[in-house]
Formats: C-alpha cells, sequence, structure tokens
C-alpha cells in the first residue's frame, strides 16, 4: 500500500486545524462556499478510501477470489489486500456510512419539520410577529421561508436595530444558510475529524448574515443591533425550534473569544479582503484527496485485473 493512498484519511485533520483561521479571514459568503464544499468532498474522498482498503482485504477470502477468479498468489503478494488495513477499514466505513446517513436522515426531517413550522405560522408576510416576552428570532426554511420574531426581541430594539435584524434573518433565507449548515453536519457525521468545520460554516453564515444586514446601515449601528439581540436572546431563551436558524448561543469556552464577539468586531472593522491564495491553498488541499482516493481505486483495479490473469 503507497503512503499516499492514506492521504485521503490525513487531509481531514489539517483541514480541522484550518477551519477557524479561513472562517475568520475569508469573506463570510467565500468562506462559506469554501469550507462546506472541502466538507463535502473530503468526506467523499474518505469514506472511498475505506471502501477500497476493506475491499482490497476481502479479495484474499477464498470465496471471492474463486468468484472473481483471482489468483490468491498474486493478492497475497500484494500490500493492497492486507487483512490487518481491512479489519481495520471494514467497521470504520460500516460507521461512516451508517453515521453520515442516520444525520442526512435527521437533517432532512428537521428542514421538513421546519417547512412545516413556517407554513402553519399566522399570516402571509415574510415576517411573522409572535406575541412571546422572551427575546428571540430566527429564520424558518421553506416555500416561502418565514422570518419569526417574537415581541420580546421587538421591545429592547429600536426602529434601526429592528431592520438591521430583519435584515439579518432574511439574508438567512435568501442566502439558503440551512443548505450550507445541512451538508456540513452530513459530512462531519460521516467523517469526525471534520467537525470543526460544523461550527466554522455555522460561524460564515451567521457572518454572512451579518454583512448583509449591514450593507444597508452603519457597520458600528449594525454590529450594536447584532450584539443586543444575541445577548438578550441568550439572557432569555424563548420560542427556539429545531431546524432554526437564528441568533443562536453566542457564548464561547475557553481562553479563545466566542462567536458573537468575533461577529461584532469583524462588524466594526472593515470587510476581510478576498485572501485568493487561501482559497487555491484549500482548493489545493482538496485536489489533492480526490486525487490521492482515485489513485488508490486505479491501483486496486489494476490489482485486480493483474489477479484475473494469472
Amino acid at each position: 500500500m503507497e503512503p499516499d493512498t492514506l492521504l485521503p484519511l490525513v487531509l481531514p485533520a489539517v483541514m480541522a486545524l484550518a477551519a477557524r483561521p479561513l472562517s475568520s479571514r475569508l469573506p463570510p459568503r467565500t468562506a462559506t462556499w469554501l469550507l462546506t464544499a472541502t466538507a463535502v468532498v473530503l468526506a467523499l474522498a474518505s469514506t472511498a478510501t475505506l471502501a477500497v482498503l476493506a475491499l482490497g482485504g476481502t479479495l484474499r477470502l477464498p470465496v471471492i477470489a474463486a468468484l472473481g477468479h483471482l489468483s490468491e498468489h498474486v493478492l497475497h503478494r500484494d500490500p493492497q489486500t492486507s487483512p490487518i488495513v481491512a479489519t481495520l477499514a471494514g467497521p470504520a466505513l460500516a460507521a461512516s456510512l451508517a453515521a453520515g446517513g442516520y444525520a442526512a436522515v435527521r437533517r432532512v426531517r428537521a428542514l421538513l419539520a421546519g417547512a412545516r413550522a413556517a407554513r402553519d405560522l399566522p399570516g402571509r408576510e415574510v415576517v411573522a410577529v409572535v406575541a412571546d416576552d422572551a427575546a428571540d428570532a430566527f429564520a424558518l426554511p421553506g416555500r416561502p421561508g418565514r422570518v419569526v420574531v417574537s415581541t420580546g426581541m421587538l421591545s429592547i430594539l429600536d426602529e434601526a436595530e429592528r431592520r438591521v435584524l430583519l435584515a439579518h434573518e432574511h439574508a438567512h433565507l435568501s442566502g439558503r444558510h440551512h443548505v450550507f449548515r445541512a451538508l456540513v453536519h452530513v459530512a462531519s457525521a460521516a467523517n469526525p475529524m471534520l467537525r470543526p468545520l460544523r461550527g466554522a460554516v455555522t460561524f460564515t453564515t451567521e457572518r454572512w448574515a451579518d454583512e448583509r444586514a449591514a450593507a444597508g446601515a452603519d457597520r458600528g449601528r449594525a454590529a450594536r443591533a447584532i450584539g443586543k439581540a444575541a445577548l438578550a436572546h441568550n439572557r432569555r431563551p424563548g420560542l427556539g425550534h429545531a431546524a432554526a436558524l437564528g441568533i443562536g448561543r453566542a457564548a464561547g469556552l475557553g481562553r479563545r473569544p466566542g462567536p458573537l464577539p468575533r461577529r461584532v468586531a469583524a462588524l466594526l472593522a472593515p470587510p476581510p479582503p478576498r485572501r485568493r491564495w487561501l482559497v487555491v491553498a484549500t482548493a489545493a488541499l482538496v485536489v489533492l484527496s480526490v486525487w490521492a482516493a482515485n489513485d488508490g481505486v486505479l491501483d486496486l483495479h489494476r490489482l485486480i485485473e493483474h489477479a484475473q490473469t494469472r
């Protein structure tokens, strides 16, 4: 087995370390697309690699070799058919497929529940105001999607801050942020090493919505509105919904600043530059992973053809 065969199993760990810096240093829309695509491709590449490693070991089984008319002598000499590697890769592959499938089903059900909740809200306007003293605001994807805001939230914001808040939630709907989050959620379930990308995409979609909200307002005012709304929500959690894409809890743990301070600081600063070299470097990592996974598939295919000619 060549060392590059294992690259798709190692590169997700590299990407996990890069997720937070990328989420902060790139424009949020660019970072969201890049991190989501990277998570999906790396999850697929690592799963394909596990499948190749597991299949290689099963070829040594006499019944499989006989069915495929494969030379057992050739198979036993090739490291690609290592039974030890296959024993490790097989359960890992099964766990990856099961976890990814389970996560996909749960996300689809949550999105459908959100769509039903949006459809059942009173009125036909996009914004639905709910009588509740707790401060809350979130977007429910659907056809059409709805923005839900509580009277408690409206009472603590002035008119300009309300416009910022509603623009933020509208941006979640128009940007289809629920799709990005669902894809990364499934990818990180299939490959747990990609879990940091889940939090990174949650952050970048919030930042994306923040920037959209700030586009029509003073950035300082937008930062104040976002901070005030998030702090009020976290003090008095209210409506909440499994499929909501709202402000969410903003408290961070440990020494590093949490999502809310980072979001407010980003709004108080100029928009981040494009930094195309970061995009190119991440894309190169993804291409390397795909190339290594494809190379593993081709090597196994060549081994099977060689074993069939002996």
